[in-house]
């Protein structure tokens, strides 16, 4: 490959143009810093977007291959994104605050890891982020609730589906709330509420989903942030001394170098790791910041089950939205009942398409010719869902590492992603899915049956924390080792608790971005 193209120096290069890069562009240009952001995927506008699930894949991950290992393999490319707005243009918008309990896992219980910051400090970030982009739901009916302003705006609409399902969860005596949702129900910020019309996960064509274009990175790119496609970053820059001097990227296969004062790498959590690894040099021999060895390490995949029923009556199920319509939570504790430790969420009466069927199907194994047609045909009207989420026991071995033998059109190391369920997560998944069969049976539908286990949102790998020689950051997401050079994203997350990460993920980059641009001159040295 030819000799690189040296760009024109900027204050700050983000890698990744997702929810955590649209907070830093946003903050940092408002702030009058020169902002370049690069995305290795397509560009993507509102105007891009079509309801349908064929479209939706295109919002899918579309970049290198990650390698799958471990006994419980990451399913990678439904959860990662590919293009402005990243994974976050084609979530569902369930947002969730963490449980307080999340942020002292170790302290409290013996488990996991404690953060560098307690919830009582993210609490105000929180609440502006909540501000800003506005979130629907109802707090009084939520009994896990963490203390915060109350949602601007009401739920979403109920379902005949929700209505059906939360009669089960009522008999068993477990109590449900709306889904908290970045989701208008009301015209807010100049955006229109929604259609319902359940196609989330393609994107939202009319912008009621507060997703990046709608949110942060559309105010960054109105405040003249520039934001570059097809730009694939290949190595963080240091210099003799150790400071981040910029990236190195490949556009069209011509390499390029953007200088930068300031460098954020808001990928995701097995591309951020990739490319810390990936960037050798004499004085990171181990890959850049990775002198104790962390990164990649402890990445908390979440489990994933599902359960379903079919009602002797109509439940309506293609109505909604795809997050669903009602929520339920445990915090990440033992609780009565022989619960196993761990948190979890179902996110309940999810809107199903009848094409949705042939993948439900899937889990009717005993079901074939005829009584595999009067199923779907019947499911099509009468079927009831949730899905679940549930907090892994984070391990150290659970991982991202690089495959030197086996590299993207670039010549870069793939990516490796090790994951495998402790028998105490695997307990946890069990308890699940009783839960959720014992649920549609005490809201009386005539069949029961769960889905195959998987895996869900996952944080980790890049994790921030108090001690330098056991984490990778500190509680802004600036690297231990080099000071100018900050990671954003789920990756600085030491556990999920088994709670979306969206809104988290937000609020940490909120304070971040805040905390760079109060304190530019210490990490820039201007």
């Amino acid at each position: 490959m030819a000799q690189p193209v040296i760009q024109q120096p900027v204050d700050v290069v983000i890698v990744g143009a997702g929810a955590a890069g649209g907070v830093f562009a946003a903050v940092l240009a408002r702030a009058g810093k020169s902002v370049r952001i690069l995305e290795a995927g397509p560009p993507w506008t509102r105007d891009d977007l079509v309801s349908s699930q064929i479209w939706a894949r295109r919002l899918k991950w579309g970049g290198a291959g990650v390698v799958r290992g471990g006994d419980n393999p990451y399913g990678h490319n439904v959860i990662h994104g590919w293009g402005t707005g990243g994974a976050a243009l084609h979530h569902y918008g369930t947002w969730p605050r963490f449980h307080p309990e999340t942020f002292q896992l170790h302290s409290v219980y013996g488990m996991g890891h404690d953060w560098p910051v307690d919830y009582d400090t993210l609490r105000p970030w929180y609440d502006r982020v909540q501000r800003e982009v506005g979130i629907a739901g109802d707090q009084a009916q939520e009994p896990w609730a963490a203390p915060g302003e109350p949602y601007p705006m009401p739920p979403l609409a109920g379902s005949e589906q929700g209505r059906l399902i939360a009669a089960g969860f009522k008999a068993l005596g477990k109590p449900v709330a709306p889904l908290p949702a970045v989701i208008n129900t009301r015209e807010y910020n100049g955006r229109p509420a929604c259609l319902y019309d359940g196609w989330c996960d393609a994107g939202c064509p009319i912008g009621a989903l507060g997703n990046p274009l709608e949110t942060y990175l559309g105010a960054a790119r109105k405040n003249g942030v520039r934001l570059d496609n097809g730009c694939t970053v290949s190595r963080v820059l240091t210099d003799r001394k150790g400071r981040a001097t910029g990236v190195e990227y490949v556009s069209l296969g011509q390499r390029h170098e953007q200088p930068a004062s300031v460098i954020v790498l808001a990928g995701s959590v097995v591309q951020n790791p990739r490319l810390l690894l990936n960037s050798v040099s004499p004085r990171f021999p181990r890959g850049l910041a990775n002198g104790n060895g962390m990164v990649g390490h402890f990445l908390d995949v979440e489990l994933m089950t599902s359960a379903y029923g079919l009602f002797p009556q109509r439940s309506f199920p293609y109505l909604g939205v795809s997050a669903g319509a009602l929520i339920r939570r445990e915090k990440p504790a033992p609780v009565a009942g022989g619960k196993p430790f761990g948190g979890y969420q179902w996110q309940i009466a999810p809107a199903m398409k009848p094409n949705d069927l042939f993948g439900v199907a899937t889990t009717r194994a005993d079901l074939y010719g005829d009584a595999l047609h009067q199923f779907l045909r019947r499911g099509a009207h009468h079927i009831g869902s949730m899905v679940g989420f549930g907090g892994s026991h984070t391990q150290r071995d659970n991982r991202v590492e690089i495959v030197p033998g086996q590299t993207d059109r670039d010549g870069q190391p793939l990516a490796r992603v090790v994951n495998s369920f402790v028998p105490a997560t695997m307990a946890l998944l069990d308890f699940m899915r009783r839960e959720g069969e014992a649920v549609f049976r005490a809201a009386g539908a005539a069949q029961v049956w769960s889905g195959p286990p998987g895996t869900g949102h996952t944080v980790g790998g890049t994790i921030m924390g108090s001690a330098p020689a056991s984490s990778v950051t500190d509680s802004f997401g600036r690297c231990h080792e080099v000071e100018n050079l900050f990671l954003a994203g789920g990756g600085i997350i030491p556990g999920s608790g088994g709670t979306s990460p969206t809104f988290t993920i937000h609020a940490l980059s909120l304070r971040a971005a805040e905390h760079l641009g109060e304190h530019w001159a210490q990490y820039a040295q201007v």
